[in-house]
């Protein structure tokens, strides 16, 4: 378990349980996470998310989609900002995935968002992962 990186340990459980077909993975919750698979859930990237109370930090169970071939819907899922090197993006440089076809997930002023989101509202920040 990542002690210093909570983001990227749940983006790798995410990455390595689509990989294997698990229904759903859980990670330990926080507002940042919760936030990601917030996004994600919105963009159609995961069935959904809940935080269950363990009397301690917390456990968000992320539910995974699959196509009925049994596809996942996320092909590709990798950290950006790390910890020892903050990447920080405006609103005119924030990467593109898959000319559109991906998302990139950005921690703006205005919590955290898809790029689509930032585009319409003119706010940049920094760019957490990109999810194709």
């Amino acid at each position: 378990m990542s002690w210093s990186d909570p983001i990227a340990d749940m983006l790798t459980r995410i990455r390595n349980a689509s990989r294997v077909g698990k229904p759903q993975v859980q990670v330990k919750a926080s507002k940042i996470c919760e936030g990601i698979a917030a996004v994600l859930k919105k963009e159609g990237y995961v069935e959904g998310y809940d935080r269950i109370d363990d009397g301690k930090q917390g456990i968000l169970r992320v539910i995974l989609k699959y196509d009925p071939e049994g596809q996942p819907a996320i092909t590709e899922i990798t950290r950006v900002s790390k910890p020892g090197c903050r990447m920080y993006s405006s609103v005119d440089d924030l990467p593109t995935v898959l000319a559109g076809m991906g998302i990139v997930v950005v921690s703006t002023s205005k919590g955290i968002v898809s790029d689509r989101n930032c585009r319409e509202n003119k706010v940049g920040g920094e760019v957490l992962c990109t999810v194709s």
